[in-house]
């Protein structure tokens, strides 16, 4: 029949059908907050849909009330288009779209206001807070084939919503997906379908008395049952549900197989549910009946027993076959064929009392009300050795007639029931919930879900038996054995609709016949037909009145959601900053404030979130616009106390492109206002007799005044003369420029938003000399790279705060002579004490000279350790009061003089392997120094010295953070060897550097007796120099202290090279003193590890030691034997062991005892050596020799032997074929070698006994070692032979699954691959006293 078709006319362009009409594809950004910004929503409508149309679509999927948001469109270079008209009837070509091409729009705010959510009632808005901006959100078909318009996407001119379906069309609610919680979800949906599991699970009623709720898993699944039932969000979270498991978060990414956890979570239940009346409600369910039976076929005795099972696995493809079962009911009849016992299986027959030919099968003798079959997909491939999936199609009925699978023989024999619950092993697993289709129309097709066109006619004519099931769940798992996702498809027994739940998208299926097929179901849930026990879901009215209960304290906790998510939508949400006025510090907190409320009410609100109640009054505060990042004052709000907040601050939204900052004012101060326009200027002035910078004061400008008139405002603001101010503004970090033309504006000098400027104002002769030359470059250069850090000095430090190397000032008036009397006076105690250090300190450095005899290197591996000494006692006057002592850097040979110190192991003190964290306490003694150090002239002096606030800059702080640290290595020093002595002290001159520290107590001070430092240090010093200010402190020599630098994750690592300066170090950086031998030039610390190459842990851990440049291998070797007998209760000799090269867990060249390190051997920062012991004299003797590893296969036996070293002369195969052939384990004549090649994983370079006879290629083409495809050109190469001769022995499938398990099992422990596991699974548990017991050993 022909049907003419309907024109439609669409730009002059007549068109046959809405069928082939062209289509607008629009993508639609939400910008209203930050929580939509990255949400898109697509839609793909019909040319001719109007503008007024496309609002209703957008408001209808966003879930806002039409007419509270504004469509823009998103604007491209230049081009400027003005936003869409709402009241426009025009289409969407004559408005500027695009058919065929993507159409990019802005959702935005309307006035000022963000857009209103509709009501849940409109069945509009997504009420469960979801944010699912990680997804695209689509209306309309879905463009195939790369094209917008296809002719088949649609069939009418007006489009529908049913691809996806919220709660109000569907009347079901979704599950959120925690993160791979997709199987959970699948299951709790079919049981919250099951009418009879649901209704049960209702009347059980939790007592409060017997467990805590949270743990109860039938209550969490009873309030989640009702949220599913009366809820009106889209989704729920399952996280209760999880908790009560015992899970916690990390049991979210864990993939796992939804028929394990069915199996588990029943059994979870009946042990909760023991002595109640759902005691036995799973066994009344689920629980079926089979008999497994052996009859002999000559006397036809039958011995059988009795199992139950919860479900039926069925196997897609039988073992060995290629073809699979082409549906459920092939399977079944498979799964009862009885299989014949004869040949070497024959069965002993008690009756014939011989073993006989006998047939031995399953028979089902009950089926249970609620069938679950389980179709076998994961399998494992023993030609591949891994793990797949089977994605054969294999069909399903609508309605299954199980009465030709059960036993209808009678059960008279005596049963001995024993639970052999049949079940597979955890196979299926899931991915994120990434792989679900939000857009797919029908997620049963997508799966390869599809009927035939029975009509339901024929299945009326179908006869129906007492063993009738009908289908009413599907679980589907998308994906491969390495993962995918689970969803269900589900029947309604209230409509008889087929719905899909894909986590929280819930949909209708759109047809269902009587006979499916899949190529990915996983699961099946079948219910038995019988009127007489078919249930119907309880309705709310029928409820219990403890469920009644429970649903009104749910919806009262879902209204009480709403309405703070109502408040949090109306809620402006900002940074709030303030300068404290007690704790003198920037604070940061958030301020959150309704939009309707005045700023004179955030003003307080701001006020009592600052602490500040009755520090200052409330009329000293006011809010202002602030720039945090570059600390500027926009603008201040006068006029303006009662407006609005979500007014003042543009609308009300989650975060904002600026700050605000609460101002404090003293009582006789007036607020002075902020305009917007002007540049914020802070002004140090700088003294240059006292050389310090005092703190900034704040000075607003317009970037059009001159530097005079600047001078001026600043003269204003500080008291200074301006016609002798010095102008100096910092441009960036540390780059300084001199203002010196009067008539020069400030936009011109490269002032911005917020500045930074010093000033002096003097009549000194300073003036006069060259900027670059002058006093106060010097003084402002040293403030800009001066560091402010944290040290934490050694717990047992043996240094006297009073026995301190001191230099007197050069010049100094009497009254600071007076103070500096009065910080030294000492108790009778305190010289008492001193005079008995300066005894033993005698007696030390006499011990130090008997022993300076000893060798270099038995210098070298010494580690010293020293006694601790109280500080003296200090007067009051001196503790309250600090004093200016001025330490000077030191010439290396004084300071071996004046800490002399006895010297003993060190090894306990080391041992901490640098990865503790820094401890922190109070140093009891208060003390203080500001040096200005020179390596020969002495010291300049300071009379004041920078306060804490002229040392920082909180600006430079920032910069600092911003930047990537460097981390200190042990690495050759960079500098030249003629500046340093071999202890990296200076010889030479150096510039003046500044050094300054003083006592300093944590707030959470731990452990009593550690002492802290706040050290004020010019980065440019060098880590020599600065461990030299440091010895006083300390208490012994720079040499006998390490510096360990500690970085954001409490790791230390040590600093070693000398003579690089601390620029990598920034602000509040914390550093660690440790007593100990410091390296010196050319040292480096070497960490030994012993070779055990039989042992199933080769590489173990013995010490840390000291190799220095120059020193032989034998030399070192010499300097290990005392420490391996002192630390590792090793007694060895010095012929028995040897040293070798470690790369990784592989051992590698022999080192001779005539190698010399760094001529020889290259060695570096935190160098790793092998040792190993030898059972013989060493026999390597020359670096043309080669030592390689042998082991032997024995394919027989299936084993490997132990490795036994072979010493080859040359690189001659034959060489090493004569040298196997000498081993006393070997007998062949005739030997195959084989080298594990590059790639197979790390020494021992072990193997699965099942792989390495066929999978490894044997007897390589090759007459020498080192060519392809060997290469082995060093020492330490792993080689496996075995004698041609020997066959592989056969195993039977029982042997080789028990050896699989051995060797699984071997290779897991020692950490090696396992070729036909791609990744290892962890067990699904359900914990009954709420959760795992943790090992306390554990963190």
């Amino acid at each position: 029949m022909y049907i003419i078709p309907s024109l439609l006319c669409l730009n002059g362009r007549c068109i046959e059908s809405a069928a082939e009409e062209p289509r607008v594809l629009c993508i639609v950004q939400d910008t209203t907050s930050s929580k939509t910004i990255n949400e898109r929503l697509t839609l793909n409508l019909p040319a001719s849909t109007t503008v007024n149309k496309l609002y209703e679509d957008v408001a209808h999927k966003a879930g806002y009330v039409n007419g509270t948001f504004c469509l823009g469109w998103v604007n491209t270079g230049d081009q400027v288009r003005a936003p869409l008209d709402q009241a426009s009837e025009m289409s969407l070509v004559l408005s500027g779209f695009e058919a065929g091409k993507k159409n990019f729009l802005q959702l935005t705010d309307k006035d000022g206001e963000q857009p209103q959510i509709a009501s849940d009632e409109s069945g509009t808005a997504d009420s469960s807070g979801l944010d699912d901006s990680s997804q695209d959100r689509f209306i309309g078909p879905l463009p195939r084939d790369g094209t917008v318009g296809c002719s088949s996407d649609y069939s009418s001119p007006s489009y529908s919503y049913s691809s996806i379906l919220n709660k109000s069309d569907t009347g079901y609610v979704g599950l959120v997906n925690q993160a791979m919680t997709c199987y959970l979800n699948s299951l709790l949906q079919t049981l919250f379908m099951t009418p009879e599991f649901r209704n049960a699970l209702y009347k059980w009623e939790f007592e409060d008395s017997e467990e805590d709720p949270v743990n109860s898993i039938p209550y969490q699944l009873q309030r989640l049952f009702v949220l599913l039932q009366t809820s009106k969000k889209r989704a729920i979270e399952t996280t209760d549900v999880t908790r009560s498991f015992g899970w916690d978060s990390s049991e979210a990414w864990q993939q796992h197989d939804v028929q394990e956890l069915c199996r588990v979570m029943f059994d979870a239940l009946e042990q909760k549910w023991k002595q109640t009346e759902q005691a036995d409600l799973i066994n009344q369910l689920y629980q079926g009946k089979l008999k497994d039976y052996v009859r002999c076929l000559e006397c036809g005795y039958e011995s059988w027993r009795i199992d139950t099972y919860l479900d039926i696995p069925l196997v897609i493809r039988p073992f060995g076959a290629s073809q699979a079962f082409g549906s459920v009911e092939e399977a079944l009849q498979a799964f009862i064929q009885p299989e014949t016992l004869d040949g070497p299986n024959q069965y002993f027959c008690e009756r014939c009392k011989k073993k006989c030919d006998a047939r031995k099968g399953l028979r089902f003798l009950h089926f249970p009300y609620l069938l679950t079959l389980q179709l076998k997909r994961f399998d494992f491939d023993y030609t591949t050795m891994h793990r797949i999936k089977l994605n054969d199609r294999m069909t399903f009925p609508e309605e299954l007639d199980m009465s030709p699978f059960i036993d209808v023989e009678d059960e008279k024999s005596p049963q001995t029931e024993s639970c052999t619950d049949s079940g597979a092993e955890n196979e299926g697993s899931c991915h994120s919930d990434q792989m679900s289709n939000d857009f797919s129309t029908d997620d049963a097709l997508d799966e390869g879900i599809c009927l035939d066109n029975t009509s339901s006619t024929e299945r009326v004519l179908k006869p129906k038996s007492s063993l009738t099931f009908e289908l009413f769940s599907v679980m589907v798992h998308s994906g491969s054995a390495a993962g995918g996702h689970y969803y269900a498809c589900i029947k309604s027994f209230s409509d008889s609709q087929w719905y899909s739940f894909n986590d929280q998208h819930v949909s209708k299926v759109s047809q269902l016949p009587s006979v499916l097929n899949s190529t990915n179901a996983y699961m099946l849930m079948y219910r038995l037909k019988d009127p007489s026990r078919n249930a119907k879901f309880l309705e709310v009215g029928d409820f219990p009145e403890h469920i009644k209960r429970l649903m009104q304290r749910e919806k009262e906790s879902e209204e009480q959601e709403k309405r703070q998510r109502e408040i949090e939508r109306n809620t402006c949400k900002i940074k709030l900053f303030g300068m404290h006025p007690v704790k003198m510090m920037m604070v940061e907190n958030k301020l959150e404030v309704h939009k309707d409320k005045t700023l004179r009410e955030a003003t307080e609100m701001a006020y009592k979130l600052m602490d500040l109640e009755g520090v200052v009054p409330l009329d000293c505060c006011r809010l202002v616009k602030y720039d945090e990042f570059h600390e500027y004052l926009e603008r201040s709000y006068e006029g303006e106390e009662d407006m609005p907040m979500g007014l003042l601050l543009g609308g009300v939204k989650s975060s904002y492109m600026f700050d605000l900052l609460l101002e404090i004012r003293r009582p006789d101060q007036v607020f002075q206002p902020y305009k917007p326009g002007e540049v914020m200027v802070k002004v140090h002035v700088v003294d240059l007799k006292s050389e310090s910078i005092a703190a900034p004061v704040s000075v607003r400008a317009y970037l059009n005044q001159t530097i005079t008139e600047f001078k001026q405002l600043i003269a204003q603001a500080t008291g200074l003369c301006a016609e002798t101010m010095r102008v100096i503004l910092e441009r960036c970090y540390n780059d300084l420029r001199l203002l010196s033309v009067p008539n020069k504006t400030l936009k011109a000098e490269g002032f911005f938003r917020s500045n930074k400027v010093f000033v002096e104002s003097s009549d000194s002769t300073d003036h006069q000399a060259v900027f670059t030359d002058s006093v106060l470059w010097k003084l402002l250069d040293r403030h800009g790279n001066t560091i402010r850090l944290f040290v934490s000095l050694p717990e047992q430090s043996p240094g006297s705060l009073a026995n301190r190397t001191s230099c007197p000032k050069a010049s100094a008036d009497s009254e600071d002579s007076l103070d500096g009397a009065k910080g030294s006076r000492k108790s009778v105690e305190a010289i008492l004490e001193e005079s008995t250090e300066k005894l033993k300190n005698l007696s030390l450095q006499q011990q130090q000279q008997q022993s300076s005899s000893t060798s270099d290197s038995q210098k070298s591996s010494e580690h010293s350790d020293f006694e601790h000494i109280e500080s003296p006692a200090q007067e009051p006057d001196a503790a309250s009061q600090p004093s200016q002592t001025e330490n000077c850097t030191r010439a290396a040979s004084d300071t071996e003089n004046q800490f002399p110190s006895e010297e003993r192991s060190d090894s306990d003190v080391n041992n901490d392997r640098s990865t503790s964290s820094v401890d922190s306490d109070i140093l009891s003694s208060s003390h203080s120094s500001d040096t200005l150090c020179n390596a020969d002239s002495g010291p300049l002096p300071l009379a004041n010295g920078l306060d804490s606030h002229s040392i920082t800059s909180s600006r430079r702080s920032k910069a600092h953070e911003g930047k990537k640290e460097k981390w200190d290595t042990t690495e050759e020093d960079s500098g030249t060897d003629s500046e340093y002595d071999e202890n990296g002290k200076i010889k030479a001159d150096s510039q003046y550097l500044y050094f300054k520290a003083e006592p300093y107590s944590q707030e959470d001070g731990s452990g009593e007796g550690q002492k802290c430092l706040l050290v004020h240090v010019d980065k440019r010093i060098t880590l020599a120099a600065f461990k030299q200010n440091l010895e006083p402190f300390v208490g012994v020599p720079s040499t006998q202290f390490k510096v360990f630098r500690v970085y954001a994750n409490n790791q230390e690592f040590e600093s070693v090279r000398l003579n690089e300066t601390l620029s990598s170090f920034s602000d509040d950086n914390k550093i660690t003193i440790r007593l100990g031998r410091a390296l010196k030039k050319g040292e480096y610390r070497v960490k030994v590890y012993q070779l055990l190459v039989n042992d199933p842990e080769p590489c173990k851990f013995l010490l840390d030691t000291v190799f220095a440049k120059g020193m032989t291998v034998r030399q070192s070797k010499e300097e290990l034997l005392p420490q391996l007998k002192d630390q590792c209760k090793l007694d060895l000799s010095i012929d028995r062991f040897r040293l070798r090269k470690k790369t990784w867990k592989n051992p590698g060249t022999v080192f001779l005892d005539y190698h010399v390190y760094e001529e020889d051997i290259n060695i570096s920062s935190n160098w790793e050596v092998f040792l190993e012991v030898l059972e013989e004299p060493e026999r390597m003797k020359s670096m043309s020799q080669l030592a390689v590893l042998t082991r032997r296969w024995c394919p027989a036996q299936m084993k490997l032997e132990a490795f036994r070293e072979v010493v080859l002369e040359s690189s001659s195969v034959e060489e090493l074929k004569e040298k196997v052939y000498a081993l006393p384990s070997c007998s062949a004549t005739d030997l195959i070698l084989l080298l594990l090649l590059q790639g197979r994983g790390t020494f021992p370079c072990d193997i699965s006994l099942l792989e390495i006879h066929q999978d490894l290629d044997w007897n390589p083409k090759v007459s020498t070692l080192n060519v392809w495809p060997l290469y082995i050109c060093d020492d330490g190469a792993v080689i496996f032979y075995r004698d041609s001769t020997e066959e592989l022995i056969e195993l039977s499938e029982e042997e080789r699954n028990e050896l699989m398990k051995k060797e699984s099992s071997r290779l897991l422990k020692t950490g090696h691959r396992i070729s036909y596991s791609p990744r290892k699974e962890k067990a699904l548990k359900i914990y009954l006293d709420g959760g795992p017991t943790k090992d306390p050993g554990q963190d």
